[in-house]
């Protein structure tokens, strides 16, 4: 039995078809503004797209591929900002793979992209590489890291909008009290001259 669309009606009388709620929020969240682009609201499917992935690629860029990793090592302080990363989707998941390779002892793939760090001091004067990546001049791990998170948490909005609509205000109470106010400065003025 096919499911029945949700058709969510706007203020202004216009309705938007939200298709099959579920898909469309796995959508957003595989691919940031995939969810739209299958409900047919191509402007904010595009809108979503560029601008969720352009800041997660951006913090991937400023703070190198490492920024976005996935451990569950307590030397790694169990990595929660992974949490808020992963929600970008698709572009998240190297993360997991890398992470689970390392675990099972196997080499990282893709020359180490999206790999835990090796946390390991290797000498008494050498530096372990999550403290490089801390330190590294050229790249700001920091602010990468934070890049990558509010993609993450943008998307979170974008995925609770494919799914449930967009958010409808009640009818401006302001154009009444707008209304109201230059009724009662025009009675002011008649009265005052």
């Amino acid at each position: 039995m096919a499911k029945k669309p949700v058709i969510v009606t706007a203020p202004d009388g216009s309705q938007i078809n939200l298709k099959d709620p579920f898909v469309a929020g796995f959508l957003a969240w595989l691919i940031p503004g995939a969810g739209h682009l299958y409900q047919g609201r191509t402007t904010k499917g595009i809108i979503f797209l560029t601008c969720i992935l352009g800041t997660f690629a951006y913090g991937v860029f400023i703070g190198g591929s490492q920024v976005v990793y996935a451990s569950l090592r307590a030397e790694d302080y169990y990595r929660p900002s992974y949490l808020g990363q992963v929600a970008v989707g698709l572009p998240a998941l190297p993360a997991l793979v890398q992470h689970f390779r390392v675990e099972r002892k196997q080499p990282p793939l893709w020359n180490g992209w999206m790999a835990p760090p090796d946390v390991i001091k290797r000498g008494a004067n050498q530096m372990s590489e999550l403290d490089r990546l801390h330190g590294d001049p050229g790249r700001d791990f920091d602010l990468g890291t934070t890049f990558t998170i509010i993609a993450g948490l943008l998307n979170v909005l974008a995925i609770y909008d494919a799914a449930k609509g967009p958010m409808f205000m009640p009818p401006d109470e302001r154009e009444a009290k707008r209304k109201a106010a230059e009724s009662d400065a025009a009675t002011g003025q008649s009265t005052g001259s």
